[in-house]
């Protein structure tokens, strides 16, 4: 008798799943877009100029600004230089003080914020960006706060990916927890910029345990026809955490207590952990009988399934145990000494690599979408529970790789349509945004679940930790890629595109998934491989 038996005579879906699939969605799934889309609001960059003396009683501001600031290229005031004197005006008797002949008759000298720089702020009234001046020549500081907190997030995968196959998955949840609540509030206190990259990369580090342990754990408890709609089910908590930023940054215009806001719910997911089971399956492979006998009871008893004692013996679980117990404790090199596992993990790595350089992509990148930033963060996060729908319908009909595939290739289509666009069509610039994030996110949905199902259980929380590294290690470049603007205004979308296109192209070479038994051992991944060699060649001799 295999695991997947047991769950059937304690039940593989009922009150005690819902319960289960209920608490570790709504903490994590919330926590995660909150803190991962937070440099949307949190590193915003307002409208700011050069620090000007004051203005004269008898001279409007908008001539102040003209006499002082220099216009770029595209005729805006220019945000990061000012000219050196002030500039004589039309009709009027301003500037033109202490200008040489060759200013007077040439073009005026100018020259970088001696004095810092003064912001619009209507719209926040703090960020990072305003409190250290991340602005000009510091903006790539301000974009690499994204980046390092993505570099914690993929050391935080490789950690407790292997961690929490080797000390149980609800313990390392545990320590996320703790962590993340710690280190968000040593951010939100943070009193310079070095220390604010630190704590927030730390914090990265502490979120990566919720990424990697919640869906396996979710899915360990679950049959093979209700994995599906549980996955997608607790992944529509994430689009309430997108949409509810959207509100939260709204409200909260000042970092530090946004900041505090998006931490404090730590606080509920940990009271919440003393409901949530360790994996029954887990317990088994370690050779933890008595464990996994007391949860499975508790599964039973909560799903109204009458168990008998001869069933769930000591005995009868030792069985079960002994053939999925791990000898040898997993590690990553596990993932590529067998030719179908590494051929799996090495097409995981590069899917995981573009689902999450186009998503946050096209996440963190609200500019010139003609809506002000919280109205586009609401619209982002709307168009993700029709995706979800999309998912739910396409990965029980057409499978798991053709929908993994399918909505990586309409990211890169609409990323490719974007650039085709004009700029003074603003608005169908903004409909293939929404339509391109929607298919992003279907694409991150299908991921999770697909690569769950990928890795026996005695790998699969190794596993998930390998893709979530290099997907972590795309998530870092998306907000660095955003760069290359300064080369060519579109190079960036092209980026995207390209990547998100490569990506659709590796997933069709995973095998499939649907309806199938989550293996537990390394040797059901590489039998169920020799079947699938066997069954052509028995055609070809009949």
């Amino acid at each position: 008798m295999g695991f997947e038996e047991l769950l059937d005579q304690v039940g593989g879906f009922g009150p005690f799943q819902l319960r289960n699939v209920a608490l570790l969605a709504l903490w994590p799934r919330i926590l995660l877009p909150m803190n991962f889309l937070l440099p949307i609001f949190l590193a915003a960059v307002p409208a700011h100029h050069c620090v000007l003396p004051g203005a004269p009683a008898n001279v409007s501001q908008d001539m102040w600004l003209e006499a002082h600031l220099p216009r770029e290229l595209d005729g805006t005031l220019s945000s990061c230089f000012r000219f050196t004197y002030a500039q004589a005006l039309p009709n009027t008797t301003l500037g033109g003080e202490g200008q040489s002949p060759g200013e007077l008759s040439g073009a005026p000298s100018t020259e970088p914020c001696p004095q810092g720089w003064e912001y619009d702020h209507s719209e926040f009234s703090s960020t990072i960006a305003t409190e250290w001046d991340l602005v000009c020549e510091q903006k790539g500081l301000n974009k690499a706060t994204s980046t390092f907190f993505f570099i914690g997030v993929l050391v935080g995968a490789v950690a407790f990916g292997y961690l929490s196959d080797r000390f149980g998955r609800r313990r390392l949840l545990l320590v996320a927890y703790v962590s993340a609540l710690g280190m968000g509030l040593a951010c939100a206190a943070s009193v310079n910029y070095i220390m604010f990259v630190i704590t927030r990369t730390l914090t990265g580090t502490a979120l990566a345990g919720f990424t990697i342990i919640v869906m396996p754990l979710e899915l360990e408890w679950l049959d093979v026809g209700h994995r599906t709609v549980a996955g997608v089910l607790s992944s529509t908590f994430w689009t309430g955490g997108v949409m509810l930023l959207a509100l939260v940054g709204y409200l909260i215009r000042d970092w530090r207590w946004l900041l505090l806001a998006v931490t404090l719910p730590c606080v509920p997911g940990i009271i919440s952990l003393w409901w949530v089971p360790e994996s029954a399956r887990w317990l088994l492979t370690q050779g933890r009988v008595e464990e996994a006998r007391r949860y499975l009871l508790c599964c039973a008893r909560l799903n109204g399934r009458p168990v008998g004692e001869d069933s769930l013996s000591l005995e009868a679980l030792r069985k079960v145990a002994a053939a999925e117990r791990v000898v040898r404790r997993p590690s990553y090199l596990d993932l590529f000494r067998t030719p179908r596992l590494r051929h799996i993990s090495l097409c995981c790595m590069v899917v995981w690599f573009g689902v999450n350089f186009s998503y946050y992509g096209l996440s963190l990148d609200l500019a010139g979408l003609g809506l002000n930033v919280y109205q586009t963060q609401l619209l982002f996060g709307a168009v993700e529970l029709p995706a979800k729908l999309l998912v739910y319908l396409s990965v029980r009909h057409a499978g798991r790789r053709l929908t993994q595939a399918g909505t990586l290739l309409g990211t890169a289509l609409t990323l490719g349509c974007r650039l085709l666009v004009s700029a003074e069509k603003v608005y169908w610039s903004t409909a293939l945004a929404v339509v391109g994030k929607g298919f992003s996110e279907a694409a991150f949905t299908t991921a999770y679940l697909f690569t769950s199902e990928l890795y026996p259980t005695v790998l699969r929380q190794t596993g998930m930790g390998l893709t979530a590294l290099v997907g972590r290690l795309g998530g870092s470049l998306a907000p660095l890629a955003a760069l290359l603007d300064g080369v060519w205004l579109s190079l960036p979308k092209l980026t995207y595109g390209g990547i998100a296109l490569l990506a659709a192209c590796t997933a069709l070479l995973l095998p499939e998934t649907k309806k199938a038994q989550l293996p537990e051992t390394i040797q059901d991944v590489e039998g169920k491989s020799l079947q699938e060699e066997q069954v052509p060649m028995k055609q070809v001799h009949d």
